[in-house]
């Protein structure tokens, strides 16, 4: 580990500490209300009469809140009322190459980091603006993880590392509604943040299984498509279509050459201007089961990249890249019947095509399976297996045909603010070589909502 970043795990440490003693500070300071109305009480679920809570939603311990502070300590409703939400979340990642890859001796240990804060502004609220939004995202992080100077993998070990970052503003866009069937988002985004339709991540490449490299797989080809040429968080437009409760279509554009350190102003309106372009539809149908519907996903897309790309060969530039993609989940069993509960057996997959004239992976899919709460009075806990093949362009230059990476996590949710998740990956042909030995990935990631 590099001393630099004993100054961050000081931050990290002092900043939990000080959250636990404000807590405590708290907890004998502030006294309960005698009486409350439904109006004051967000747990109610009544329009009149005495206010009805359970125990689990007055319950201020420690394990049983949702976030560390509570809420920042009572202030996080009070907000919301008024039409702010405000989280904060932090990653802390520690992987060890123990074979395998560029060297296992170098930088072989590598502990990274990152911080998530989102901010939300419901304008109906705040300004009588029915349907209108305002997110914002900002994000630091540091360390660049194992893969360049220890695995040297295509798709990345770790899809979290995103270098020493102190922090940035890499999205703040506008969405606006149109009677619950249409949604227009403008602004910096991120084309992959996608929208839910019957509570599935959609628009575009999303997954319900493996789509957070927060909260479930590292490998950055279990997160996203490798053949689809996201742009970096940029200036763009998102239309979101869903006519009925099980369809939708979605078409998008961003800025190509996006920075997210950036305003996106730079590099969107001077010189060239080349647009990443997608659209997206897809269902989501209820299938049925002894235990109740059954969720699922299905989507197909395409996406146009005007930006002037050698070909491998040498025989000129390209103009105007295409491909396509799909991405599938489906929830295959649940353990009880209960329309909230999400205990089961999930599978999902992914397929992706990209020209190999112009691009390294000409061809991708990727498949697995997700298990909650396997193991009894371990209702939240989850235990998923993936893996991920890109058959690599002959022309590129690349000694084996392929790389291939399977990676196991087991996610134990110790409180609902606090996940701790082994993982272990193992990676064929790390960077396409064939004379760089299969390497093997072992981790452990913090995850706290704060």
């Amino acid at each position: 580990m590099y001393a630099g970043y004993r100054g961050r795990d000081r931050v990290v440490v002092v900043l939990v500490g000080c959250l636990m003693l404000m807590d405590t500070v708290f907890a004998e300071q502030v006294e309960p209300p005698a009486q409350t109305t439904p109006s004051q009480c967000t747990a109610c679920r009544t329009t009149g009469g005495a206010c009805e809570t359970t125990d689990a939603e007055t319950d201020s311990s420690l394990w049983t809140r949702d976030t560390l502070s509570a809420g920042w300590f009572g202030l996080g409703p009070r907000l919301q009322d008024k039409g702010v939400s405000i989280g904060l979340s932090l990653t802390q990642i520690y992987q060890q190459n123990l074979r395998g890859g560029l060297s296992t001796h170098r930088h072989a240990g590598r502990y990274t980091g990152s911080y998530d804060l989102e901010v939300e502004f419901d304008l109906e609220t705040l300004i009588g603006l029915r349907g209108g939004s305002v997110g914002m995202l900002a994000e630091g992080s540091w360390s660049d993880g194992l893969d360049d100077s220890s695995i040297g993998s295509l798709f990345g070990v770790n899809a979290d590392a995103a270098g020493d970052r102190a922090g940035d503003v890499t999205e703040l866009y506008y969405e606006q509604w149109f009677a619950d069937k249409v949604a227009l988002r403008i602004g910096k985004l991120d084309l992959t943040g996608g929208f839910q339709c019957r509570g599935c991540p959609v628009a575009f490449d999303g997954n319900a299984y493996a789509n957070d490299e927060t909260t479930q797989f590292l490998n950055a080809a279990l997160v996203n498509n490798p053949t689809i040429p996201f742009p970096d968080r940029g200036l763009g437009a998102v239309l979101y279509v869903q006519p009925v409760e099980w369809w939708y279509a979605a078409v998008g554009a961003a800025d190509a050459e996006a920075d997210a350190r950036e305003t996106g102003f730079n590099t969107t309106f001077r010189g060239p201007a080349h647009f990443l372009a997608l659209t997206e539809t897809g269902v989501t149908p209820l299938l049925s089961s002894p235990n109740g519907e059954l969720p699922g996903a299905y989507r197909i897309g395409l996406w146009y990249d005007p930006q002037p790309k050698e070909r491998f060969d040498g025989s000129g530039v390209r103009h105007g890249d295409v491909g396509f993609y799909l991405s599938l989940d489906q929830l295959v069993y649940k353990e009880r019947h209960d329309a909230e509960d999400t205990q089961g057996l999930g599978l999902f997959a992914r397929y992706g095509y990209a020209d190999g004239d112009v691009n390294d992976i000409r061809c991708f899919w990727s498949a697995g399976a997700q298990y909650q709460g396997l193991i009894p009075s371990r209702d939240e806990d989850v235990l998923a297996l993936g893996v991920a093949q890109g058959l690599l362009a002959e022309a590129a230059g690349y000694t084996a045909a392929h790389e291939t990476a399977l990676e196991v996590y087991y996610r134990a949710q110790i409180a609902p603010w606090l996940s701790v998740t082994p993982s272990v990956q193992y990676v064929w042909n790390p960077g396409g070589q064939q004379d760089v030995r299969d390497a093997v990935v072992a981790g452990v990631r913090i995850q706290m909502a704060l």
